[in-house]
């Protein structure tokens, strides 16, 4: 094989993988969100209309854990916050597979808990792709 193809090829396998969510996909698994999540503007504009059991996502992306004004976290998604999580694609669709489960990993602490007990075995990419477009507008 010719030695420029082959370092080209070695290149692009060792480039990281960026998964990019489909928001429109992300738009249909956020049904299950909303029964404890809305997204609404900080002047309180609602997006899409749900409970108030989970934090308002508007905005995630890029946010500090544990930080919605006025919304009780629990202590371990607080701390987390604090030790520097931020919200980006692969963080978030990490979280919601198991919210208990990566803050015990996260925090390094078998004791971590985590109020949100759903788990979305998948699309969570696509969910926060979805969010993020909301949150854009």
């Amino acid at each position: 094989m010719n030695r420029v193809l082959a370092t080209a090829i070695v290149g692009l396998l060792a480039l990281p993988a960026y998964a990019e969510g489909d928001a429109e996909a992300g738009k249909k698994a956020f049904n299950r969100c909303k029964s404890c999540h809305m997204i609404a503007t900080p002047d309180g504009d609602v997006i899409v209309k749900g409970g108030r059991t989970g934090p308002n996502l508007y905005g995630i992306a890029g946010r500090t854990a544990g930080t919605v004004e006025d919304f009780r976290y629990g202590d371990s998604l607080v701390a987390a916050g604090e030790n520097g999580l931020v919200w980006d694609e692969a963080i978030f669709a990490e979280y919601t597979q198991d919210p208990k489960a990566f803050l015990k990993s996260y925090l390094d602490d078998t004791a971590a808990k985590s109020k949100m007990s759903f788990k979305l075995k998948s699309g969570g990419e696509d969910v926060y792709a979805y969010i993020a477009s909301l949150s854009a507008e």
